[in-house]
């Protein structure tokens, strides 16, 4: 399990919510980077200072997989703001993502 927290700062209250974020992956596998790598610029253009990540890797720990329910990989599950999200697969839709993240309202 790694933890980026890169993007945690303290932010004004008029800046919006902290989001928490886990991204279940399988390896190191081109899916798997690529997802990671979309996430992170996700995170950096709409959630700057606002944000921490948590990289879950499944080959090392399966267990974790039980308690967020995680059946695909790569799966990110915001966990903050409530309510808990789920998108599976790598990322690459940004609108996806962020309609999926709540930063953007689904048209």
């Amino acid at each position: 399990m790694q933890v980026y927290n890169t993007g945690l700062n303290t932010p004004s209250v008029a800046a919006g919510p902290l989001y928490s974020l886990r991204l279940y992956v399988a390896g190191q596998t081109p899916k798997s980077v690529l997802a990671f790598t979309n996430l992170k610029q996700i995170c950096e253009q709409h959630l700057q200072g606002r944000y921490a990540i948590e990289v879950i890797d499944l080959v090392k720990t399966p267990q974790h997989a039980h308690g967020d329910q995680i059946f695909a990989v790569p799966t990110l599950v915001r966990r903050l703001p409530e309510p808990i999200k789920k998108i599976i697969g790598d990322l690459s839709n940004t609108e996806r993502v962020l309609v999926g993240l709540d930063l953007r309202v689904h048209q």
